[in-house]
């Protein structure tokens, strides 16, 4: 079986309390890293028109995409 690069830098949003408008629950988003943010616990998206925002990780999990997904995901782009 052949495998595959992951990344982590995919992320579904499970809670938008507070952000109905901005987030959209079972979404997948694109982070962007930013380690200063991350040390306070946020973690910062990009959204449609590309602009970045930070939220509170807990509103995302993580997922891991296998390289063909991202190269059509970045092709979407």
């Amino acid at each position: 079986m052949k495998r595959h690069k992951l990344s982590p830098h995919y992320f579904v949003c499970i809670r938008n309390q507070g952000y109905e408008v901005s987030l959209e629950k079972r979404k997948i988003y694109r982070a962007v890293s930013d380690k200063q943010a991350a040390t306070r616990g946020l973690i910062r998206i990009k959204d449609e028109s590309g602009q970045t925002y930070l939220y509170a990780e807990d509103r995302f999990v993580a997922i891991h995409l296998p390289q063909p997904i991202l190269k059509a995901l970045a092709l979407a782009a």
